[in-house]
């Protein structure tokens, strides 16, 4: 990135915002803290932010209903912040959008290394090899590696977050073959501190959500018994973009 990543913490815990705050931007962030889901509307009507780190338990609207509502109106990453350790709520907050979680209490170092790995997949764009087009075509469908925008068969760009444009590009640069959880994990997230493997299946199910006709029926993400997922339509490079 060429400036300065703008994070946004909501965390109405005064001691950690404050902690959290202090050290990233002792690590090159700009930092903004809010307490709540109101002070967030107005912080992101004032400035633009690059990342949010989200509290699970606010007074009022509470992070879930947060990350719901900020998935909906955009593909900004968010990672959630609780003090829940039970699977439902991770779950949950991947299901609502999140691009990845963080129990407390936790070491703010991790808190660092999952906010620039998250940022580097939002934004890193993969140098294309000589003579390579960035542009996946499959089913109707068309994935632009260099803007890392996805379009369905009506040319219609599909919003994607962070994370499942990363696990669609995995699917789209191994078609037809069968990955575990644990190789998409590898492929995705590089095996962070213990990664959550259900994770694979939420960001499943909502790809699925977003590209198969029937869900629950899905004809271009299989589900293979024992074995993992499989991706299965062949994969064509286009010279064309895909812009539209």
């Amino acid at each position: 990135m060429s400036r300065t990543p703008h994070i946004l913490v909501v965390e109405d815990d005064r001691e950690i915002a404050t902690l959290v705050s202090r050290f990233l931007r002792n690590n090159d962030f700009r930092v903004r803290a809010v307490p709540n889901g109101r002070e967030m509307d107005a912080a992101l009507r004032d400035g633009r932010f690059d990342l949010i780190v989200l509290d699970l338990m606010l007074p009022g609207e509470d992070g879930l209903s947060l990350c719901r509502r900020l998935r909906n109106e955009g593909t900004i990453p968010i990672i959630m912040l609780t003090a829940k350790s039970e699977e439902i709520d991770r779950i949950l907050g991947l299901e609502m959008g999140a691009d990845d979680y963080l129990v407390k209490p936790f070491n703010p170092r991790e808190l660092l290394a999952r906010i620039r790995a998250v940022l580097r997949r939002a934004g890193h764009v993969p140098a294309a090899e000589v003579g390579e087009s960035p542009v996946l075509a499959f089913a109707g469908w068309r994935l632009d590696k260099a803007v890392r925008r996805l379009f369905n068969p009506e040319g219609e760009r599909v919003a994607l977050t962070g994370a499942e444009l990363d696990l669609l590009l995995a699917f789209c640069e191994r078609p037809r073959r069968v990955l575990s959880r644990d190789q998409l994990l590898d492929l995705t997230q590089g095996r962070m501190a213990a990664p959550f493997e259900r994770s694979i299946d939420v960001l499943v199910s909502r790809l699925r959500q977003k590209m198969e006709r029937n869900p629950r029926e899905p004809e271009l993400i299989q589900t293979i018994r024992s074995g993992g997922y499989m991706f299965s339509p062949e994969i064509e490079r286009p010279a064309e973009s895909a812009a539209p």
